[in-house]
């Protein structure tokens, strides 16, 4: 008898919480009862046997595949200038200037180097990190690196650092190397004007 008004009572229980009743009261406010009051309406409610696992929400196949862009994503640890290192003298005689950099990691596909002169593109952007610049005029200049994508956006940057090129004069040549009677004409600091008169 008793294991009867247990049963009894749990299907009470479970019919009571399968239905579910709704209103709106005096101020407007929507109700929800378990309780079927005048003017309340029945609350459709799935029913579950047993306890299963939420779906898994599948969102619709477009058929386009999106990949995030690695010039988006990708970021370099490190962009730095190898040599000349920061604040040098070089002294060159026509004026070249080797410039070396490295990244980490390695420059990624579709990446490429790019070279900045007193802020202004040295050279065409590459793959290649050795930059080899000539005929810059003496002085101070700086020097500044770039990674940038296949759009040309930077990724990354280094802040610029001086360099100091020191250009020896057609003077100061002549005067570590004199002219020799079959240099004149040929090297640039030996003009023909400068040759002396044969006896």
């Amino acid at each position: 008898m008793r294991y009867r008004a247990l049963l009894w009572l749990a299907l009470v229980t479970a019919s009571a919480q399968a239905a579910v009743y709704t209103y709106v009261d005096a101020n407007g406010n929507r109700v929800f009862t378990d309780q079927p009051g005048k003017g309340a309406e029945r609350v459709p409610m799935p029913t579950r046997s047993g306890t299963s696992a939420p779906a898994t929400v599948t969102p619709p196949r477009t058929g386009k595949v999106v990949v995030p862009s690695k010039s988006t994503v990708m970021r370099y640890q490190m962009l730095r200038i190898l040599g000349p290192l920061p604040d040098t003298a070089v002294r060159e005689e026509d004026g070249s200037l080797i410039v070396t950099l490295t990244s980490e990691p390695a420059l990624q596909p579709n990446h490429r180097y790019r070279l900045l002169l007193d802020g202004e593109i040295a050279q065409a952007p590459g793959r290649s990190p050795v930059f080899a610049l000539s005929n810059v005029d003496r002085g101070t200049h700086t020097l500044a690196a770039e990674i940038i994508d296949q759009d040309d956006h930077v990724i990354e940057r280094t802040p610029a650092q001086p360099v100091h090129l020191q250009r020896i004069s057609l003077i100061q040549k002549r005067r570590v190397h004199p002219c020799r009677t079959a240099d004149y004409g040929v090297r640039p600091e030996c003009p023909l004007k400068d040759k002396p008169e044969d006896d």
